[in-house]
This record gives structure tokens, C-alpha cells and sequence, in this order.
């Protein structure tokens, strides 16, 4: 059976959860911002890094995040 589905390496993104409401869609806060008070951490910048509490992504476009605990995929 020909396989449906393939994980593809490599992706090179920006995803985070801080528009400030500026958005048509409902968003959630990212909760390393709401326990610091701050709008500074992103999931992943493009070229420079990948939040430490980022754990992936869920169809469709649902980020999954381990923020406080240890991020054990890492």
C-alpha cells in the first residue's frame, strides 16, 4: 500500500501565537508570554531558533507546547 502521508525534514517556519488579536481567527496566548507578562517568545523564528517548550504541530494549526514541563522530544 502506497503510503498517504510523509514527514518532510528540514521545515524552515515562523510560528507563534503573539498578533496581539490582529487576526481574523481565534488565537490562543502563548503561555510562556502570559506567565512573563511579555509578547517576546515565538514557537519557531525563521533561520534562528525553535522555542524549547515547542513540541509540533497538530492538522491544522494547532501548536503543541509542553510549557513549564521538560520537552522530551528534544
Amino acid at each position: 500500500m502506497k503510503e498517504k502521508i510523509k514527514k518532510l525534514l528540514g521545515a524552515n517556519m515562523d510560528i507563534d501565537l503573539t498578533s496581539n488579536g490582529k487576526v481574523d481567527w481565534k488565537q490562543s496566548c502563548c503561555p510562556w508570554n502570559e506567565k512573563e507578562g511579555s509578547n517576546t517568545h515565538k514557537c519557531a523564528v525563521k533561520n534562528t531558533s525553535i522555542c524549547e517548550y515547542f513540541y509540533g504541530i497538530e492538522y491544522l494549526d494547532t501548536v503543541i507546547c509542553c510549557f513549564p514541563n521538560e520537552n522530551t522530544n528534544r
